[in-house]
Order: structure tokens, then C-alpha cells, then sequence
């Protein structure tokens, strides 16, 4: 009958010592998942590559890979605004909306002269 008591009181003492190590582990696994979930919502304005894939934003020139092309499909060569999740680390947005931009709300880069030409009266 002693037996059975120190063998049942070692099997509490050790599952007791193990519980922390389990409880630990899971909290960390959940901590990195939720970390690696939360990306930015951005609103971009650039330039839909002709296959899709890819999208230049027009304030750094940078080119991102898009996670989802089919969200881009019939704007494909356009200027366009687009709400995205950015990740910076990987280079690739994930759009959630698109929408077309109007001429007048295009920048652009060109700079125009004016150069006047005046005659003199003739004596």
C-alpha cells in the first residue's frame, strides 16, 4: 500500500512540474501568430503592370507584387488608387479595393515654359 502512494505522489509531484511548460509553449505560439497577421490598410496611388501582377506606386516608384491579381482584373496599364494590406517585408501588397483616378487627379512631372515674344514699334 506504501507503493502505491509514493509511486502516485511522484506522478502528481512530476505532472505538476510539467503543466508550466505546456502553458508557456502555447502562449508563445499564440503571441506569433497574432503578430504575424496584422498588416497595414494603405491607400496607394500608381500603376497597374499590363499582366496584373504587379503595382508601381507613383510617390516612391516602388514596384509591389500583388498577392491577388484578380483583384486588379480590367485595370491592367491604368492609373488607379488602390486600398491595400502592405507587407513591407515581403515586398507584396494584398488589395482590398480599387478604383480608377480621374485625369485631374493624376500628378505629373512635366513642367511647362512660357516664352513671350514682344515686337518693337518701328520708327
Amino acid at each position: 500500500m506504501k507503493k502505491l502512494l509514493i509511486l502516485l505522489f511522484m506522478f502528481a509531484v512530476a505532472f505538476s512540474l510539467a503543466m508550466p511548460l505546456f502553458a508557456q509553449e502555447t502562449e508563445t505560439k499564440t503571441e506569433t501568430t497574432t503578430t504575424t497577421t496584422t498588416k497595414k490598410l494603405m491607400t496607394l496611388h500608381g500603376t497597374v503592370s499590363d499582366d496584373g501582377k504587379t503595382f508601381t506606386d507613383d510617390k516612391d516608384q516602388k514596384a509591389w507584387t500583388v498577392q491577388n491579381p484578380e483583384a486588379l482584373k480590367g485595370h491592367e496599364g491604368h492609373h488607379v488608387s488602390v486600398k491595400a494590406q502592405v507587407h513591407e517585408d515581403k515586398g507584396e501588397i494584398h488589395v482590398v479595393s480599387v478604383r480608377m483616378m480621374n485625369a485631374s487627379q493624376k500628378t505629373t512631372t512635366k513642367t511647362e515654359t512660357k516664352t513671350e515674344t514682344t515686337t518693337a514699334p518701328t520708327q
